[in-house]
């Protein structure tokens, strides 16, 4: 049950920025493509998008739900569902951003334009973290683990589109963590909003599942699919299936 005081603990602070802080450092991941071959690279990011495509399903339909469906009738949460998914949407269109899991890509927007939807993306993702631990701890860690996992793939990507933009690696690594930051200001507001609107945190669990759903269906899944290798599409369908083991055996170790 969420417990909403005006003194909310400072521990929930603390659990919120330091989560907050370890989503916005995968900013970093962007190093990999300067160590890295491009085939090996290639590969290695196609199983992360696959871990990760599993591990956002398995975190909204798992977890996120139903949490959600405890304190709503189901039509209620499926609704505040859709409108998760049809908001995801709505961002992505008006901000002309997308994904792109390749360590190089074509640009889609301009370089500027990319930076402010990936600062709006992790903001929201800061404030889904912050709503999470207001429910519960082991919710709140799960969800920044299937936050931190979608993030991989999409950092590489917008790594790519940062230089193909015009940017040096250096200046790209830099304003990629900078816009990364953007989740610890979305995890401080979600802290002292749920601390006196319960409402905030109840409706925003069922739109998170729904942003979930959203993201590995429109984005991530395609990327697998794309794949023409029988035995990498076998093994890319191995590790979605493993992502959303990993999210359901968390279940058994939250107390």
């Amino acid at each position: 049950m969420l417990i909403f005081k005006r003194g909310v603990k400072m521990e929930t602070l603390f659990l919120i920025l330091l989560n907050t802080f370890f989503v916005s450092a995968v900013a970093f991941v962007g190093i990999l493509t300067l160590i890295l071959k491009k085939k090996l690279l290639e590969k290695i990011l196609l199983f992360f998008v696959s871990l990760s495509a599993g591990a956002l399903i398995g975190g909204a339909f798992l977890h996120l739900l139903p949490e959600a469906t405890e304190k709503f009738t189901k039509i209620s949460a499926f609704v505040y569902v859709v409108t998760g998914f049809a908001l995801f949407f709505l961002i992505e269109k008006i901000l002309h951003w997308r994904h792109c899991h390749e360590a190089k890509c074509p640009v889609h927007s301009f370089a500027y334009m990319n930076l402010l939807g990936d600062a709006i993306h992790n903001f929201i993702d800061g404030l889904i973290i912050a709503a999470s631990f207001f429910v519960n701890i082991p919710l709140g860690i799960t969800t920044t683990l299937i936050i931190a996992l979608h993030e991989i793939p999409q950092e590489l990507g917008d790594f790519g589109v940062l230089i193909y933009g015009g940017f040096n690696k250096v200046k790209a690594l830099l304003l990629n963590y900078i816009c990364a930051l953007a989740a610890m200001i979305g995890g401080t507001i979600g802290y002292f909003l749920s601390g006196y609107v319960e409402s905030f945190v109840t409706f925003l669990l069922p739109i998170a599942a729904g942003g979930f759903i959203y993201i590995a269906a429109s984005d991530l899944i395609p990327e697998i699919r794309k794949e023409a290798k029988i035995i990498n599409s076998l093994i890319s369908f191995l590790i979605f299936i493993l992502g959303i083991l990993i999210i359901y055996a968390i279940k058994f170790v939250e107390v």
